[in-house]
């Protein structure tokens, strides 16, 4: 688990779930004898530092193609990236809003830097 602490952008629930019915319900777990929905503290600290890793992967994997052939632009090197990381998604198990917040998170270091992604130290 990563001791960084855990931006407010950063989403919440990544596999909300709920069961069909006339009532509403949603599914939980058994934790230490309490029900939980959601992911705890932990598990919600660990996403993130996933998360992250991820975010630092991709931009250096984006810094390598920017200077490769074909040459793009930043706008169509990013949005050949997003595609790729949004067919990942299941592959890689993470949720709609943790692809979101990624996506979001290399399109502001991009934006951050002349240069594209040299400081990741702008990440949260």
């Amino acid at each position: 688990m990563s001791d960084a602490k855990v931006p407010d952008d950063f989403p919440r629930v990544a596999f909300p779930a709920s069961v069909a019915g006339a009532q509403a319900k949603f599914a939980g777990r058994m934790i230490h004898g309490r029900f939980v929905v959601g992911l705890t503290e932990a598990e919600w600290a660990e996403r993130y530092a996933m998360c992250l890793d991820l975010v630092k992967q991709l931009a250096v994997y984006c810094r390598r193609k920017a200077a490769e052939p074909p040459a793009r632009s930043r706008d169509e090197l990013l949005d050949w990236v997003e595609r790729g990381v949004r067919n990942k998604q299941a592959a890689w198990q993470l949720g709609g809003p943790e692809v979101d917040w990624i996506v979001e998170q290399m399109r502001q270091a991009y934006k951050t830097t002349p240069d594209g992604f040299e400081d990741l130290g702008n990440l949260k």
